[in-house]
């Protein structure tokens, strides 16, 4: 199967190490990109693999050998229909090298200037604005409610939640 294309596979949330394991008994290739994170537990530091695309990985199959995949558990859908919407061999091969280089791959966290977000940590817990700027943190603008006043912020992203992207839409 050398150059063929892979197909996402969407898969229920912290479900992907899961599905992989059941994809590897039905003897279907797929592959699940992981990276390592240091998470700060409260009695110590751990080092935690977590998907590189959170909900999705990568399976390469024959036209007729759907059905084993999709019945999988943890599975919602294969994105695309047919030829459309597939990953080249060498873009997942680029991803496999970078990881194994030791490249620091990390997920898109999905805010664009522009999207709507909420803070969900911090001072400004609760508050809605919208993405101006994109740097090591994010800037957000909060407007005051009721009022034509607004001022901007500083966050880290990991504060923030998309309520709505307004550049896809």
């Amino acid at each position: 199967m050398c150059n063929q294309a892979w197909s996402a596979l969407q898969v229920k949330t912290n479900q992907e190490k899961i599905v992989g394991q059941h994809l590897a008994i039905r003897d279907v290739e797929h592959y699940l990109p992981l990276y390592s994170e240091r998470s700060l537990w409260t009695d110590r530091t751990v080092t935690l693999e977590r998907p590189l695309f959170p909900g999705y990985l990568f399976v390469r199959f024959s036209r007729d050998a759907r059905l084993p995949i999709i019945s999988a558990p943890g599975v919602l859908r294969v994105l695309g229909n047919g030829d459309t919407d597939l990953v080249s061999d060498i873009e997942i091969q680029r991803i496999r090298i970078a990881l194994s280089s030791g490249y620091i791959l990390r997920p898109d966290p999905g805010m664009r200037v522009g999207t709507r977000v909420r803070m969900v940590r911090g001072l400004f817990c609760g508050a809605d604005g919208v993405v101006t700027g994109l740097r090591r943190q994010c800037t957000v603008v909060i407007a005051l409610s009721n009022s034509m006043h607004s001022f901007s912020v500083e966050s880290d992203l990991e504060d923030l939640e998309v309520i709505e992207d307004l550049v896809c839409h």
